[in-house]
């Protein structure tokens, strides 16, 4: 099958970011088939998408319906992996929530290097680990029982804590050299498991791998039992999101999810001031009159049988009202009491806009 997004990928070699080759992801396809009508892939850094986009590609010619999902740190990368995948988060890996275990392919090539070691010691880790770890252990739970692991590492980085990881976690491992041999990679696929002690022959294997005892070539032409992505989850109960979104993004998704956000449902909401007002059933007594003005609800212009006329506003204040009492005790010295009770004050203002001499001054109801 021809790569149909090569000459795309190549316009994003840039910043020390190099996607996986034509010829590794060509063979690498080659070993992959369905094992269901419905399936879900997960490329937590997928750069651009092209290579998850193949994925895709290739296992919908196999037969099946596949959702394809990306995380990728680079914005510029990530905005175009949008338009190749079904979803993807513009986010750091450690800032994106996926459902354990409801991803039926993990296809993992991560940034290679040292994490940047914390010289003071003020970090939980006092020595630097490697960000092919840090990805692989980040993104396993993701990978459901039974789900196929497609791992493309530098092979110097199998060293025995790594190989431990992939044995305990992973049943039917091979691992070949990749055919592109730029970064020194190995590819390395699994099927996932329930956590168990290590096969001690595989992590040797490995670990010899790490060691420079390098595995054959990865094949052009598959010829043992291919690696079945199994049948996905219900949508129902998968997850995937960021926990941090940018602006952009977040209008990407309210647009997305118009139906079924409250946003509709804003004017119906919040558009109670904009109504008149409706006349009470009956009119009020003086108590619900006393009552609406002490609570503030009732303010404005006043008119008076007497053609006085107030600008009112009324408002509630809590006070102490305090008691002392004093006894004396048995030894003949005095003992103070003081009792502080609260108790809510109804205050109403008003300014006299009556034309005459008392225009202007303030009056105040307590």
């Amino acid at each position: 099958m021809a790569l149909i997004f090569s000459r795309l990928a190549r316009n994003f070699i840039k910043n020390g970011y190099f996607p996986t080759d034509d010829v590794t992801l060509g063979h690498i396809l080659g070993a992959v088939d369905i094992g269901a009508g419905r399936v879900r892939v997960l490329d937590p850094c997928c750069g651009e998408g092209v290579a998850l986009a193949e994925v895709k590609n290739h296992l919908t010619e196999c037969g099946a319906a596949v959702s394809a999902y990306g995380v990728e740190f680079d914005p510029e990368r990530a905005w175009h992996a949008k338009e190749l995948l079904d979803r993807v988060a513009h986010a750091d890996v450690a800032d994106v929530f996926v459902t354990a275990r409801s991803v039926g392919m993990l296809f993992l090539n991560p940034p290679y290097g040292n994490v940047v070691s914390d010289k003071a010691g003020t970090g939980d880790r006092a020595k630097a680990d490697r960000l092919e770890k840090v990805f692989f252990r980040r993104t396993m739970s993701w990978l459901q029982f039974g789900g196929v692991l497609v791992l493309i590492v530098p092979h110097y980085v199998l060293d025995t804590e790594f190989a431990t990881l992939i044995a305990r976690n992973f049943d039917r491992v091979q691992a070949f050299m990749a055919p592109e041999q730029q970064f020194k990679q190995c590819v390395l696929f699994g099927v996932k498991r329930r956590s168990d002690a290590p096969d001690p022959a595989l992590v040797k294997a490995l670990e010899q791998i790490g060691a420079g005892t390098l595995p054959a070539e990865l094949p052009d032409q598959w010829s043992d039992e291919p690696y079945l992505v199994p049948q996905a989850s219900d949508d129902a109960g998968f997850a995937f999101n960021a926990v941090r979104i940018d602006g952009a993004q977040l209008g990407v998704e309210l647009e997305r999810l118009a139906g079924f956000t409250l946003w509709p449902q804003f004017g119906s909401t919040f558009s109670a001031a904009e109504r008149p007002h409706r006349r009470p059933l009956r009119n009020l007594s003086r108590w619900h009159l006393a009552l609406a003005l002490a609570a503030g609800q009732i303010c404005g212009a006043v008119h008076a049988g007497d053609g006085r006329t107030l600008l009112i506003k009324g408002d509630t204040f809590k006070e102490k009202d305090v008691v002392v009492e004093q006894s004396a005790n048995a030894d003949g010295a005095i003992q103070e009491t003081r009792i502080a009770t609260d108790k809510f004050v109804p205050v109403i203002r008003g300014i006299d806009f009556t034309p005459g001499p008392t225009f202007g001054s303030i009056v105040t109801i307590r």
